[in-house]
């Protein structure tokens, strides 16, 4: 039987030097089994890496930027472990949604409070406590020298997470993020299902309301396509913009001409995004 803290391997693969392994284990978070990719790059014996985490948006699992996120031959250059989670618990025993945009595929890295999300959705708690436990257990992880990005849904995880634990991560970065969620109908439906009508309890799960409130980072990148069907309605740059601004904090945010909300965009630019996370983390 397997317990937290017990990995079983689905599969692991030779890539640019390194390994490309996809993991499964029981999380005590969310009472289900979860599965996760760890790129380890080629590294010295007994050498502690610097790790990246990537979040990944609606409807992703692990897979999508395992599979096309082309991100390992930056990694095995710069010499960072990149840790892919999946997106929110996931069963049979597990409450969905019929939409796209809710339930199963779309936990909004969030600890839910309302029935009957709250017995299994408690994505904040898994990914800042439960999976890096897990990482430094059974990886040569760095926890010392951590970073974060995410894309869309993913991207509101990294932003969030990030300014709520500056102490921990030396940098953020994200792909077209859902800078707002207080503010456009994916983050109604979604902090609204999850967390209920108060909306004051939603404020630490909006990277705009967060800086609003006095949470600061040095260090983020944010790229964003302007040929993105979601970028008007859902994503609102523009907010995340004004924030920085107004708080005097410092932010590249950056609009790409032409690009879209595909991995067409995130291949584009991830080694961009890891080289600069590299140099944050080095020493």
């Amino acid at each position: 039987m397997t317990t937290a803290g017990t990995l079983e391997t689905v599969s692991e693969n030779c890539s640019h030097g390194g390994v490309q392994g996809v993991y499964r284990h029981a999380s005590a978070s969310t009472g289900t089994q979860m599965t996760f990719s760890v790129f380890v790059p080629p590294h010295e014996d007994g050498a502690k890496l610097p790790v990246l985490w990537f979040l990944s948006g609606l409807t992703c699992t692990h897979a999508n930027v395992t599979e096309k996120g082309e991100f390992r031959a930056a990694c095995a250059e710069h010499g960072v472990i990149f840790v892919a989670p999946d997106t929110s618990p996931r069963g049979e025993a597990v409450p969905d949604d019929e939409a796209y945009d809710f339930g199963q595929g779309a936990g909004f890295y969030v600890d839910a409070t309302q029935v009957p999300w709250a017995q299994h959705f408690q994505m904040r708690s898994y990914i800042e406590q439960e999976l890096p436990a897990l990482l430094a257990e059974h990886f040569p992880a760095d926890m010392q020298r951590q970073a974060i990005s995410g894309h869309s849904m993913g991207g509101h995880g990294a932003l969030t997470i990030g300014l709520r634990n500056p102490d921990r991560f030396r940098s953020i970065s994200a792909f077209s993020p859902i800078v707002s969620p207080l503010n456009c109908p994916w983050g109604d439906k979604a902090l609204g299902g999850y967390l209920g009508d108060d909306r004051s309890d939603w404020r630490e799960y909006d990277a705009c309301a967060l800086i609003e409130d006095g949470s600061r980072h040095a260090n983020l990148l944010v790229d964003q396509g302007t040929a993105d069907n979601f970028l008007e309605e859902q994503l609102k740059t523009d907010l995340l913009v004004d924030a920085c601004k107004s708080a005097d904090m410092p932010a590249d945010i950056r609009m790409q001409p032409g690009y879209d909300h595909s991995y067409y965009f995130i291949s584009t630019f991830m080694a961009e995004h890891v080289g600069w996370h590299a140099r944050h983390l080095q020493g």
